[in-house]
């Protein structure tokens, strides 16, 4: 059986695909949970802690350095990062979550004896967990509310549970799927990065309403026409969007930048399966299920 075939005749088996991925993310966000207390890796900009800013960057190797002082402080959560701007290296960051003035000190010690460092050549900013920590409830907030406005709109363009319900699913897999994928990553979640999962529900329920609207609101040719026709356009926008991400991870060297377009890489990626098979097998059980 050719693989068209098998998608045109077996979409409620394929169901079966989407949902076991979504299951394994939830799986893996409530291990995660489970284990340290978060259900996301959050950066220090959600959960405080401080970064040492270095201006000598020429004696500074960045791997070297993190290498340092994961040796010498094993159980602090630190991460070494250059800061670029116009493609030149003007900085390095040491991030980490230290809050206390001691192990900032004993951190800022290590790095300045190491390279020798006078206090002209390095600065300190310090984020408070409690700060830390409001800037993480705000955008996650923002986030849930972005959903339930989306969610809102869907229903009252559609008038009808099923279909509205089955875009509002597909959206809902494709932020819980890219959070897991993400944290698998080990990256470290900032506020860049909730930007992203907002942007990604705009990607998300984009080809959602394409595929939804050419399936109920037109009536020419067969089904299975105008989930070809949907596809055609829908997969067209995705992959022109993950060429310009692919060639922005590839040139920008802005840590915040990349964050973002991971994120979008891999939800973009996600929402083909969401959107083409999940969504895909739902509306077209609901339209059977319609005429009969």
């Amino acid at each position: 059986m050719k693989l068209k075939d098998i998608y045109e005749q077996k979409y409620k088996v394929l169901l079966l695909i989407p949902f076991i991925i979504l299951v394994l993310a939830l799986l893996q966000i409530g291990i995660q949970t489970a284990v340290t207390g978060d259900f996301v890796n959050k950066g220090i900009t959600l959960k405080g802690g401080s970064s040492i800013t270095l201006d000598k960057t020429d004696m500074v190797n960045v791997e070297e350095l993190g290498l340092f002082l994961q040796d010498k402080f094993p159980k602090a959560d630190i991460n070494v990062r250059t800061i670029s701007s116009a493609g030149q290296v003007v900085s390095v960051a040491v991030d980490s979550d230290a809050q206390e003035n001691s192990e900032i000190n004993a951190l800022t010690k290590a790095v300045t004896e190491k390279y020798n460092l006078g206090k002209e050549d390095y600065s300190i900013e310090v984020m408070g967990s409690a700060l830390g920590n409001s800037f993480f409830k705000q955008t996650f907030m923002a986030l849930i509310i972005a959903f339930l406005l989306m969610g809102i709109v869907v229903l009252i363009y559609f008038r009808t549970i099923i279909p509205s319900l089955a875009v509002i699913l597909a959206a809902l897999s494709d932020i819980i799927v890219t959070l897991s994928i993400f944290n698998l990553t080990g990256i470290k979640l900032s506020t860049a990065g909730i930007a992203a999962f907002l942007m990604l529900i705009g990607y998300s329920v984009d080809t959602d309403i394409l595929l939804s609207t050419r399936l109920l609101k037109r009536k020419e040719g067969t089904v299975m026409d105008r989930v070809y026709g949907a596809m055609k356009t829908g997969l067209t926008m995705s992959t022109t969007t993950l060429v310009a991400i692919g060639v922005a991870l590839i040139f920008v060297e802005s840590e915040v930048v990349k964050q973002i377009m991971i994120i979008l890489f891999i939800g973009l990626l996600v929402d083909l399966v969401m959107t083409w098979i999940q969504n895909v097998g739902i509306l077209r059980m609901y339209i059977e299920k319609k005429r009969k």
